[in-house]
């Protein structure tokens, strides 16, 4: 999957199933460790809210996946949300997978760090990894995270760049700090670079559970009511409701930029792409894989890693032509990154 930029290198589980595997004590790890002769039989993922198809974050955790396979020749194992499951349902599933070989296993979604914390504790010989968490420390964990805000403020930049109007959206899935970063960065960039530009915000759902992440008649309306406000540039950071945020904008004819995922260049999203300007990417496909080869390679990925525009993991897609081609608006681009990257540009978390 393409996810590069000139500008960045860049059925429910149970909780009778969580009580009888924590039964198993300390003897659990021991016997997932001997199977298939000590080897790892592949990488295993949980998703997040939206599940795969979202064309988004967790299509990318899918694409890293897909990456191990075929290049360490086995076959991981990836595992669907269920609606209104609980830590104990998402610790029962991880449990379950570290049980039968899988090696690492990873969470996508911060909704996962309970959850990993609780596995990687029955499991220490396998290694865990959890998607836009770091607070779960842990000797056989990975915290893989982003830093989101930096490929905002560059998604800022080009949003008040493409603007006649002066006025540009955000829209956000849950409202949660993982998402007040996405925010924070874009209005700093649009802000710095079109001082008459105004943004207009819209968060979702309060909480994941009310399918902020997973309802793209939600996001259609959010970008619609943005749209009537008169915002001609449409930002995302919503999952699989921001197929609904970029329909709106396609029907308006006016510009939607991705997120996590290189949007343009997404099948089920074709018949939009003439008006996904670009996307904020994050590489959680490199993550999940970079994660995969360390336990192959035997020496596992563990503690906070963090993936920014300098390291080339988060930037922006440039798979548009009108994007790539428009030399006023990457001219803004570069330089914007090259204040990021060297410090001058100190880009903000919070909003």
């Amino acid at each position: 999957m393409r996810r590069v930029s000139r500008i960045a290198l860049a059925g429910t589980a149970t909780v009778a199933l969580a009580a009888s595997l924590s039964a198993c004590g300390g003897t659990s790890s021991d016997a997932a460790s001997k199977e298939n002769g000590g080897k790892s039989k592949g990488v295993a993922i949980a998703y997040d809210v939206g599940g795969r198809g979202d064309q988004s974050f967790n299509d990318a955790a899918y694409e890293g996946m897909k990456k191990a396979e075929q290049e360490f020749g086995y076959k991981g194992e990836d595992q669907e949300p269920t609606d209104g499951e609980t830590d104990a349902d998402k610790t029962a599933r991880l449990v379950s997978l570290a049980k039968e070989g899988y090696n690492p296993v990873v969470g996508i979604g911060f909704a996962y760090a309970p959850a990993v914390k609780a596995a990687a504790a029955k499991y220490p010989k396998t290694t865990f990894g959890v998607v836009d968490d770091s607070q779960v420390q842990a000797d056989n964990v990975a915290d893989l995270v982003f830093s989101e805000q930096e490929a905002s403020y560059l998604a800022g930049v080009a949003a008040a760049k493409a603007t006649k109007s002066n006025t540009v959206g955000f829209v956000g899935g849950v409202d949660v700090p993982l998402i007040h970063k996405f925010e924070a960065g874009f209005v700093q960039g649009v802000k710095a670079t079109n001082g008459k530009a105004k943004v207009v915000t819209q968060y979702l759902t309060e909480t994941a559970d009310e399918g902020g992440f997973s309802s793209p008649d939600k996001g259609k309306t959010a970008a619609e009511a943005q749209i009537e406000k008169g915002a001609d540039v449409v930002y995302h950071a919503a999952g699989l409701s921001g197929q609904g945020v970029i329909e709106a904008a396609a029907t308006a004819k006016v510009w939607a930029i991705g997120v996590d995922s290189d949007q343009y260049s997404q099948k089920p999203l074709a018949k939009y792409k003439d008006y996904i300007l670009t996307s904020a990417t994050k590489n959680v496909a490199s993550a999940v894989y970079n994660l995969a080869k360390s336990v192959q390679d035997g020496k596992p990925e563990t503690g906070v890693i963090t993936g920014d525009l300098k390291s080339g993991e988060v930037g922006l897609a440039d798979s548009n032509p009108k994007f790539s081609g428009n030399d006023a608006m990457q001219k803004a681009l570069k330089a914007a990154e090259t204040g990021i990257t060297t410090g001058k540009i100190k880009v903000n978390s919070k909003p």
